[in-house]
């Protein structure tokens, strides 16, 4: 009887909490639509592919720098915080920030050194873009680290809001100021240095929210540093974040990289969009995760099973109506941002399609590196990105961006089964919606 109170407690929190993350991420793809549509249509799809091209980059670059301390944290602080070990929580929190500060100055030397070799080569606007992009790297690995533990305190909602609201918030509103008000031109450099504003913003804010939850006895405490347990366990989660923002945007990365600038922009909004599908199960990770990592250290095993089933549904059934309106209405929305954009249209089905498919398998990334097996999570993540890659090289070669999404279709597919076989025989529970068989609760 003890066990079914706990599981209604937990499932009730969890719902709770993801629908006011729900909302709230809602917005914040209100807004990134917004921004990704502004953008769009202001500069046409060459200029936006020149401006998601760098983008990638960067983003792949902000994950190597946050060190994997922006998904660590999630298990580091509640830990610490339950047991009140305030020096270690401290020094986790400035470990963290330090070494994506050291990191950071260290990559942006290094990719000023390769520009500065390749500049000849490159486009102007293509290398002032990636230069002002550059900057981008300290703040958005500091975003991600302060959101984190801002999350692991409980503050769901104020630590969603400045990565997803605040950034792109100003950011719509600095180009539309640009463009309707000063009349400027907006090409990709000056929508690169609105981005970097408006992460500046977001940044702000969340260290102030950040300040206000921190415990009071971490003023005083002197901070312990673990910093080789902490590695350990950081560095597979830098490799899977890092990897699975790499694998997202592969296709981008490789039609930028052919001189394809059209058509990765073209890519990079249909996946956007598509990626719209994942909103609930973006909502649900942000308690999902870290309540994962409380109950399988005190084998609540039982709970557990029934918070992934359950989540898994909700998951399900948010991305199967999410998606077949959107597939429904593919040709209007692409037709939205511009007629160059319409090529995109089957490149958006087949991701809708196979992010609907994989729903159902619910959040097994977090389930692994929750549990232990995230180093195992991290080898099937590289695996499987070296997949995606050489799928990527010969369909893209063949079919363009539509066979850039194909192979993201069919990866996202084997990636979720090779999962859901490890976390069957090793975690002993069943993934996503299958383990509402486990249970009645």
């Amino acid at each position: 009887m003890h066990d079914v109170v706990v599981v209604r407690r937990q499932v009730a929190r969890l719902a709770r909490s993801s629908a006011k993350a729900l909302a709230v991420y809602g917005a914040g793809i209100g807004l990134a639509y917004c921004s990704q549509l502004t953008i769009a249509r202001i500069v046409g799809a060459e200029t936006y592919g020149i401006y998601t091209y760098v983008i990638a980059w960067i983003t792949v670059l902000s994950y190597l720098c946050a060190s994997g301390f922006d998904v660590a944290l999630l298990r580091f602080v509640p830990t610490y915080h339950a047991d009140r070990a305030w020096e270690l929580l401290k020094g986790a929190m400035q470990y963290a920030e330090r070494l994506a500060i050291f990191v950071s100055i260290v990559t942006i030397i290094i990719s000023i050194l390769i520009l500065s070799i390749w500049a000849h080569s490159l486009p102007r606007p293509l290398n002032e873009t990636f230069l002002i992009g550059l900057a981008l790297v300290p703040v958005w690995a500091l975003l991600w680290i302060r959101c984190s533990a801002a999350r692991a305190f409980g503050a769901v909602v104020l630590a969603v809001a400045p990565d997803r609201v605040m950034r792109d918030g100003a950011l719509i509103v600095l180009i539309a100021f640009a463009y309707f008000c000063l009349g400027w031109k907006i090409d990709a450099p000056l929508a690169m240095s609105s981005t970097l504003i408006g992460s500046i913003v977001g940044l702000a804010v969340v260290s102030v929210t950040l300040r206000q939850l921190r415990p009071r006895e971490l003023e005083t405490a002197v901070p312990v540093y673990a910093a080789a347990a902490w590695q350990r366990t950081a560095l597979p989660l830098m490799i899977m974040g890092a990897t699975e923002v790499f694998m997202n945007r592969t296709g981008i990365l490789l039609l930028g990289w052919i001189g394809e600038a059209n058509n990765a922009g073209i890519y990079s909004l249909a996946f956007n969009i598509a990626f719209v599908v994942t909103l609930p199960r973006t909502a649900i990770n942000t308690l999902f995760t870290p309540t994962v990592s409380a109950l399988f250290s005190h084998s609540e095993r039982s709970v557990l099973q029934v918070l992934i089933a359950k989540s898994s549904w909700w998951m399900l059934v948010a991305a199967t109506c999410a998606g077949t309106v959107l597939l429904a209405l593919a040709e209007p929305v692409l037709g939205w941002f511009g007629a160059d954009y319409r090529a995109g249209v089957p490149a958006l089905q087949i991701l809708l399609i196979g992010q609907m498919i994989t729903a159902g398998a619910g959040s097994q990334m977090q389930v692994m590196t929750m549990t232990g097996h995230e180093r195992i999570a991290a080898g099937l993540l590289v695996l499987m990105s070296g997949v995606h890659l050489v799928m990527s090289l010969g369909l893209i070669r063949s079919f363009g961006l539509t066979g850039a999404a194909i192979a993201m279709c069919a990866t996202l597919i084997l990636w979720n089964l090779a999962m859901a076989f490890y976390i069957w025989r090793r975690v002993h529970v069943l993934p996503g919606v299958l383990g509402i068989f486990c249970s009645s609760i």
